[in-house]
């Protein structure tokens, strides 16, 4: 018969057991790229505040959405690249779950398959208060997120991986959270999209730009192999800059709402210093933090112009 002793140390190592695997799938949902999903959610949500439109419900079906999709991506990726050995021993930077061996390739696979899946039972309010388009978009992210590394023609294997994080990371998720709330949509909400578009795609290419010899010998064709660390370095100040120009041309455009005019204040203060950092240098120590600073960019950028555009 056990002792009260035994059951208390039997139950402590379970404990530490589970607190262990906690900290492994939180690592391997890479929490500091959840910025980038929720952030763009943020931002459409303003507007519709601004306009009228706040839908509590669709606002927390949205974001719930974009976090799962971003988060089965992140699981997608750690399992693809070990797959086809883009994460080996020499990775520069932060560890992945499946390379280190932290968790089995099945694992993480099922982990993929059951985060889309909640993120597309997120989806189904959505789908029933904005439709068809809704459905396709939805879809189309999911997609996106599995074919981001996965298959013959994957998005980060083929150099097509910015576009459609410019895209899905900007327009379609600023003009989506919109529509779901307030049941219209308005050429000038797509636009102003881009702004965080262009810094997700900067988070990106700070990636890139880190791994570039890693994904050149693993054949991962990422713009930045394909044309060169200038290249990268350069756009990712082309990113920069274009968050900085997209509040102002909006202000200009609608007449109205300066207050927006101090998202691009932040977007060049503090986003041209990251530009500089990730030209002058090659080191991963140094790198390794710059998509995290990215990140946070973008999420301060976005309330920021929600905010700024919302109470002017």
């Amino acid at each position: 018969m056990a002792t009260r002793e035994h059951l208390t140390e039997q139950v402590e190592a379970e404990n530490v057991a589970f607190r262990s695997a906690a900290v492994i799938w939180l690592q391997a949902a890479r929490p500091k790229t959840l910025p980038a999903a929720a952030a763009p959610v943020l931002l459409g949500t303003a507007f519709a505040v601004s306009d009228g439109g706040f839908h509590a419900l669709a606002f927390l079906c949205a974001l719930l959405g974009a976090v799962l999709i971003q988060v089965g991506t992140n699981l997608a990726n750690d399992y693809q690249d070990f797959v086809r050995g883009a994460d080996t021993e020499a990775r520069k930077g932060p560890q992945r779950v499946t390379q280190a061996g932290l968790v089995t390739p099945a694992q993480v696979k099922r982990a993929t398959i059951l985060a889309f899946s909640l993120a597309f039972l997120a989806g189904l309010y959505l789908i029933g208060r904005g439709g068809w388009p809704i459905l396709v978009l939805g879809l189309a992210a999911i997609a996106s997120g599995l074919a981001y590394t996965a298959g013959r023609y994957a998005l980060a294997y083929t150099g097509l991986a910015d576009l459609f994080v410019l895209v899905f990371f900007g327009p379609v998720a600023v003009a989506g959270t919109y529509y779901v709330q307030t049941l219209v949509l308005w050429p000038w909400v797509a636009v102003a999209g881009l702004g965080p578009g262009f810094l997700a795609t900067a988070i990106l290419l700070a990636n890139n730009v880190r791994d570039v010899h890693e994904d050149r010998a693993a054949n991962k064709r990422t713009l930045v192999v394909r044309f060169g660390r200038g290249f990268g370095v350069g756009l990712y100040a082309v990113c920069i800059s274009g968050a900085v120009a997209v509040p102002a041309a909006l202000v200009l455009w609608m007449q109205g709402h300066l207050g927006a005019l101090a998202a691009s204040v932040v977007a060049s203060l503090f986003g041209r210093p990251l530009a500089k950092t990730i030209r002058r240098t090659e080191d991963p120590a140094v790198l390794n933090p710059l998509l995290g600073k990215t990140a946070q960019l973008l999420l301060v950028y976005c309330i920021v112009f929600g905010l700024g555009w919302w109470l002017t």
